[in-house]
Protein backbone atom coordinates (compact mmCIF):
# COMPACT_ATOMS: atom_id res chain seq x y z
CA UNK A 1 0.00 0.00 0.00
CA UNK A 2 1.64 3.30 -0.95
CA UNK A 3 1.62 6.14 1.62
CA UNK A 4 0.18 9.70 0.93
CA UNK A 5 3.35 11.83 0.37
CA UNK A 6 2.79 14.69 3.08
CA UNK A 7 1.85 18.14 2.25
CA UNK A 8 4.29 20.79 2.71
CA UNK A 9 2.14 22.25 6.09
CA UNK A 10 1.79 19.21 7.61
CA UNK A 11 5.85 18.49 7.56
CA UNK A 12 5.88 21.74 9.44
CA UNK A 13 3.70 20.70 11.91
CA UNK A 14 5.68 17.70 12.89
CA UNK A 15 9.39 19.57 13.16
CA UNK A 16 7.76 22.33 15.46
CA UNK A 17 6.47 18.97 17.64
CA UNK A 18 9.72 17.37 17.49
CA UNK A 19 11.53 20.66 18.28
CA UNK A 20 8.79 21.20 21.28
CA UNK A 21 9.51 17.41 22.52
CA UNK A 22 13.24 18.08 22.63
CA UNK A 23 12.72 21.98 24.57
CA UNK A 24 10.52 19.85 27.17
CA UNK A 25 13.20 16.94 27.47
CA UNK A 26 15.72 19.28 27.78
CA UNK A 27 14.19 21.59 30.73
CA UNK A 28 12.67 18.27 32.66
CA UNK A 29 16.15 16.95 32.74
CA UNK A 30 17.58 20.35 34.13
CA UNK A 31 15.19 20.52 37.09
CA UNK A 32 15.19 16.45 37.86
CA UNK A 33 17.32 16.09 40.62
CA UNK A 34 20.37 14.30 39.93
CA UNK A 35 24.15 13.01 41.83
CA UNK A 36 26.48 16.68 41.91
CA UNK A 37 30.29 16.77 41.23
CA UNK A 38 31.80 16.53 44.58
CA UNK A 39 33.68 20.18 45.81
CA UNK A 40 37.08 20.31 47.89
CA UNK A 41 36.30 22.48 50.60
CA UNK A 42 39.61 24.78 50.97
CA UNK A 43 38.47 26.23 54.21
CA UNK A 44 40.12 25.89 57.66
CA UNK A 45 38.64 23.60 59.72
CA UNK A 46 37.88 25.50 62.94
CA UNK A 47 39.57 25.31 65.86
CA UNK A 48 37.92 24.50 68.98
CA UNK A 49 38.12 27.24 71.43
CA UNK A 50 40.44 26.30 74.34
CA UNK A 51 39.04 26.70 78.02
CA UNK A 52 41.17 28.59 80.58
CA UNK A 53 41.50 25.38 82.16
CA UNK A 54 42.97 23.51 79.44
CA UNK A 55 45.04 26.03 78.84
CA UNK A 56 46.42 26.11 82.24
CA UNK A 57 46.89 22.35 82.24
CA UNK A 58 49.87 20.81 82.54
CA UNK A 59 51.52 19.26 78.81
CA UNK A 60 51.72 15.56 78.59
CA UNK A 61 55.46 14.12 78.54
CA UNK A 62 55.49 13.98 75.01
CA UNK A 63 54.37 17.98 74.32
CA UNK A 64 57.11 18.63 76.68
CA UNK A 65 59.71 17.16 75.33
CA UNK A 66 59.00 18.52 71.82
CA UNK A 67 59.04 22.08 73.32
CA UNK A 68 62.06 21.73 75.21
CA UNK A 69 65.31 22.62 73.22
CA UNK A 70 67.68 20.28 71.97
CA UNK A 71 70.75 19.48 73.95
CA UNK A 72 73.94 20.88 72.25
CA UNK A 73 77.29 19.06 73.25
CA UNK A 74 79.40 21.25 75.33
CA UNK A 75 82.62 23.13 73.73
CA UNK A 76 85.93 21.48 73.41
CA UNK A 77 88.44 23.05 75.85
CA UNK A 78 91.94 24.04 73.81
CA UNK A 79 94.60 22.64 74.17
CA UNK A 80 96.53 23.71 77.36
CA UNK A 81 93.71 25.22 78.68
CA UNK A 82 94.14 24.01 82.20
CA UNK A 83 97.50 26.08 82.68
CA UNK A 84 96.08 29.27 81.53
CA UNK A 85 97.79 32.15 83.69
CA UNK A 86 100.45 30.05 84.96
CA UNK A 87 103.39 31.29 85.33
CA UNK A 88 105.74 30.01 81.73
CA UNK A 89 102.77 29.74 79.76
CA UNK A 90 101.50 31.76 77.19
CA UNK A 91 97.60 32.53 75.61
CA UNK A 92 97.65 32.56 72.16
CA UNK A 93 95.76 36.10 71.79
CA UNK A 94 94.50 37.63 68.25
CA UNK A 95 97.52 38.60 65.70
CA UNK A 96 99.32 36.19 67.67
CA UNK A 97 102.24 33.89 65.73
CA UNK A 98 105.37 31.68 67.14
CA UNK A 99 107.69 34.34 66.08
CA UNK A 100 105.61 36.93 67.82
CA UNK A 101 105.29 34.75 70.79
CA UNK A 102 109.02 33.67 70.94
CA UNK A 103 110.15 37.13 70.68
CA UNK A 104 107.83 38.09 73.27
CA UNK A 105 109.24 35.24 75.86
CA UNK A 106 112.67 35.52 74.86
CA UNK A 107 112.68 31.97 73.17
CA UNK A 108 113.57 30.87 69.56
CA UNK A 109 110.39 29.99 68.05
CA UNK A 110 111.31 26.40 66.78
CA UNK A 111 111.52 25.56 70.57
CA UNK A 112 108.22 26.72 71.39
CA UNK A 113 106.84 24.44 68.62
CA UNK A 114 108.95 21.55 70.08
CA UNK A 115 107.84 22.00 74.19
CA UNK A 116 104.26 21.97 72.62
CA UNK A 117 104.21 19.28 70.22
CA UNK A 118 102.86 21.07 67.66
CA UNK A 119 102.61 19.52 63.95
CA UNK A 120 102.42 22.33 61.69
CA UNK A 121 103.54 25.45 63.50
CA UNK A 122 101.40 27.75 61.56
CA UNK A 123 98.71 26.38 62.80
CA UNK A 124 97.66 28.10 66.44
CA UNK A 125 93.98 29.06 68.26
CA UNK A 126 92.83 31.96 69.16
CA UNK A 127 92.63 30.82 73.16
CA UNK A 128 95.07 27.93 73.37
CA UNK A 129 97.63 27.78 75.55
CA UNK A 130 101.66 27.01 75.31
CA UNK A 131 104.36 26.60 77.18
CA UNK A 132 107.17 29.29 76.66
CA UNK A 133 109.86 27.98 78.81
CA UNK A 134 111.94 24.93 79.25
CA UNK A 135 110.35 21.85 80.68
CA UNK A 136 112.93 21.43 82.96
CA UNK A 137 112.99 25.29 83.71
CA UNK A 138 111.23 27.13 86.67
CA UNK A 139 108.43 28.85 85.84
CA UNK A 140 108.92 31.16 88.26
CA UNK A 141 112.20 32.23 86.58
CA UNK A 142 113.82 31.06 89.81
CA UNK A 143 117.12 29.18 89.34
CA UNK A 144 117.50 26.40 91.90
CA UNK A 145 121.63 25.32 92.39
CA UNK A 146 124.24 24.39 94.84
CA UNK A 147 126.71 26.31 96.28
CA UNK A 148 129.96 25.71 94.94
CA UNK A 149 132.61 25.86 97.88
CA UNK A 150 136.70 25.51 98.24
CA UNK A 151 138.69 24.55 100.51
CA UNK A 152 138.08 23.18 104.17
CA UNK A 153 135.14 23.65 106.34
CA UNK A 154 135.75 24.28 109.99
CA UNK A 155 132.88 25.44 112.17
CA UNK A 156 133.29 27.79 115.17
CA UNK A 157 130.97 28.25 118.29
CA UNK A 158 130.09 31.76 117.97
CA UNK A 159 131.40 32.09 122.12
CA UNK A 160 134.41 31.36 121.33
CA UNK A 161 134.76 28.31 122.76
CA UNK A 162 135.81 24.64 121.19
CA UNK A 163 132.98 22.61 119.86
CA UNK A 164 132.72 19.36 121.55
CA UNK A 165 132.52 17.51 118.15
CA UNK A 166 134.73 19.08 115.12
CA UNK A 167 134.57 17.22 112.70
CA UNK A 168 130.73 16.39 113.05
CA UNK A 169 130.18 19.80 113.23
CA UNK A 170 132.28 20.73 109.88
CA UNK A 171 130.60 17.75 107.90
CA UNK A 172 127.21 19.14 108.90
CA UNK A 173 127.95 22.40 107.94
CA UNK A 174 129.23 21.29 104.69
CA UNK A 175 126.11 19.59 104.10
CA UNK A 176 124.13 22.40 104.77
CA UNK A 177 126.28 24.96 102.13
CA UNK A 178 125.84 22.10 99.33
CA UNK A 179 122.03 22.02 99.97
CA UNK A 180 120.17 23.39 96.84
CA UNK A 181 119.44 27.17 97.36
CA UNK A 182 116.85 29.75 95.36
CA UNK A 183 118.27 32.44 93.86
CA UNK A 184 117.11 35.27 92.57
CA UNK A 185 117.01 35.97 88.80
CA UNK A 186 119.72 37.60 87.29
CA UNK A 187 119.69 41.52 86.96
CA UNK A 188 120.67 43.08 83.76
CA UNK A 189 124.13 43.50 84.98
CA UNK A 190 124.71 40.34 85.87
CA UNK A 191 125.50 38.51 82.50
CA UNK A 192 128.46 38.99 81.19
CA UNK A 193 127.80 39.90 77.69
CA UNK A 194 129.92 42.58 75.73
CA UNK A 195 128.02 44.50 73.61
CA UNK A 196 128.64 46.63 70.19
CA UNK A 197 126.68 49.07 68.32
CA UNK A 198 124.82 47.40 65.71
CA UNK A 199 125.13 50.13 63.06
CA UNK A 200 127.02 53.53 63.10
CA UNK A 201 124.24 55.79 61.58
CA UNK A 202 122.78 58.57 65.00
CA UNK A 203 120.21 57.71 67.00
CA UNK A 204 116.76 59.14 65.57
CA UNK A 205 114.42 57.47 67.90
CA UNK A 206 115.32 56.62 71.72
CA UNK A 207 113.49 53.73 73.82
CA UNK A 208 109.94 53.40 74.58
CA UNK A 209 108.46 50.42 76.17
CA UNK A 210 105.12 50.89 74.72
CA UNK A 211 105.54 52.32 71.59
CA UNK A 212 109.08 51.78 69.65
CA UNK A 213 110.45 48.97 72.65
CA UNK A 214 113.99 50.11 70.61
CA UNK A 215 116.21 52.33 68.87
CA UNK A 216 115.93 53.75 65.76
CA UNK A 217 119.62 54.01 63.97
CA UNK A 218 119.00 55.92 60.43
CA UNK A 219 121.40 55.22 57.18
CA UNK A 220 121.75 54.60 53.66
CA UNK A 221 120.02 51.63 51.98
CA UNK A 222 122.62 48.79 52.35
CA UNK A 223 124.86 50.48 55.29
CA UNK A 224 125.63 47.11 57.72
CA UNK A 225 123.99 46.19 60.31
CA UNK A 226 125.92 44.50 63.07
CA UNK A 227 125.33 41.54 65.43
CA UNK A 228 125.31 43.37 68.84
CA UNK A 229 126.89 40.35 70.81
CA UNK A 230 127.81 36.61 70.25
CA UNK A 231 125.27 34.20 69.73
CA UNK A 232 122.87 32.23 67.11
CA UNK A 233 120.17 33.30 64.78
CA UNK A 234 116.79 31.40 66.35
CA UNK A 235 115.25 33.91 62.92
CA UNK A 236 115.87 35.27 59.87
CA UNK A 237 112.50 36.32 57.57
CA UNK A 238 110.06 38.50 57.02
CA UNK A 239 107.25 37.25 58.70
CA UNK A 240 106.36 39.56 61.58
CA UNK A 241 104.38 42.31 61.25
CA UNK A 242 105.97 45.55 61.21
CA UNK A 243 109.48 44.34 61.45
CA UNK A 244 109.83 43.58 57.29
CA UNK A 245 112.90 41.78 56.86
CA UNK A 246 114.02 40.30 60.54
CA UNK A 247 116.77 39.03 61.95
CA UNK A 248 116.76 37.91 65.91
CA UNK A 249 119.86 36.57 67.95
CA UNK A 250 119.59 34.64 70.67
CA UNK A 251 122.81 35.53 73.07
CA UNK A 252 122.16 32.94 76.05
CA UNK A 253 119.21 32.16 78.32
CA UNK A 254 118.19 35.50 79.46
CA UNK A 255 119.21 37.95 76.37
CA UNK A 256 118.43 38.60 72.61
CA UNK A 257 118.49 40.93 70.28
CA UNK A 258 116.09 41.77 66.67
CA UNK A 259 117.32 43.64 63.78
CA UNK A 260 114.84 45.15 61.57
CA UNK A 261 113.73 46.69 58.34
CA UNK A 262 116.76 45.31 56.84
CA UNK A 263 116.83 45.16 52.70
CA UNK A 264 119.02 42.40 52.44
CA UNK A 265 119.55 39.69 55.11
CA UNK A 266 122.82 37.66 55.23
CA UNK A 267 122.44 35.14 57.80
CA UNK A 268 120.31 31.98 58.40
CA UNK A 269 118.44 30.21 61.54
CA UNK A 270 120.52 28.45 63.90
CA UNK A 271 123.89 30.22 62.50
CA UNK A 272 126.37 31.30 65.06
CA UNK A 273 127.56 35.07 64.89
CA UNK A 274 130.19 37.37 66.04
CA UNK A 275 129.94 40.14 67.64
CA UNK A 276 130.75 43.02 64.95
CA UNK A 277 129.98 40.54 62.14
CA UNK A 278 127.44 41.93 59.39
CA UNK A 279 124.27 40.09 59.62
CA UNK A 280 122.21 42.10 57.25
CA UNK A 281 122.03 45.60 54.96
CA UNK A 282 119.91 48.37 56.60
CA UNK A 283 116.77 49.36 54.29
CA UNK A 284 113.10 50.20 54.60
CA UNK A 285 111.55 47.18 55.01
CA UNK A 286 107.99 47.54 56.07
CA UNK A 287 108.91 51.02 57.28
CA UNK A 288 108.64 54.61 55.93
CA UNK A 289 112.75 55.20 55.40
CA UNK A 290 115.98 53.76 55.83
CA UNK A 291 116.37 53.07 59.23
CA UNK A 292 117.23 49.96 61.97
CA UNK A 293 115.20 49.16 64.67
CA UNK A 294 117.59 47.40 67.37
CA UNK A 295 115.78 45.70 70.72
CA UNK A 296 117.05 44.03 73.13
CA UNK A 297 115.26 41.89 74.88
CA UNK A 298 115.93 40.14 78.54
CA UNK A 299 113.64 36.92 79.35
CA UNK A 300 111.70 38.39 76.46
CA UNK A 301 111.28 42.08 77.84
CA UNK A 302 112.07 44.93 76.26
CA UNK A 303 114.96 46.41 77.86
CA UNK A 304 116.59 49.95 76.88
CA UNK A 305 119.69 49.18 74.77
CA UNK A 306 120.89 52.48 75.27
CA UNK A 307 121.89 51.43 79.04
CA UNK A 308 123.62 48.26 77.89
CA UNK A 309 125.62 49.65 74.80
CA UNK A 310 129.08 50.91 75.38
CA UNK A 311 129.56 55.04 75.10
CA UNK A 312 130.40 55.75 71.51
Amino acid sequence: MKLPHPTPHALTHRIHFVAGSLALALVAGCTSPTHRAPVEDRKPAARPTATPAASMAAPTPSSAATASAPEVAPAKPLPGAENAGKPGYHTVRPGDTLIRIGLDNGQNWRDVARWNGLDNPNVIEVGQVLRVVPPAADPNGVVVRPVATQGRVEAKPLDGSKPSAPAASAAASAAALAAPVAVAPAREGDEEISWAWPASGPVTAGFDEVKSKGLAITGRAGDPVLAAADGRVVYAGSGLRGYGNLVIVKHNATFLTAYAHNQTLLVKEDQAVRRGQKIAEMGASDSDRVQLHFEIRRQGKPVDPAKLLPAR
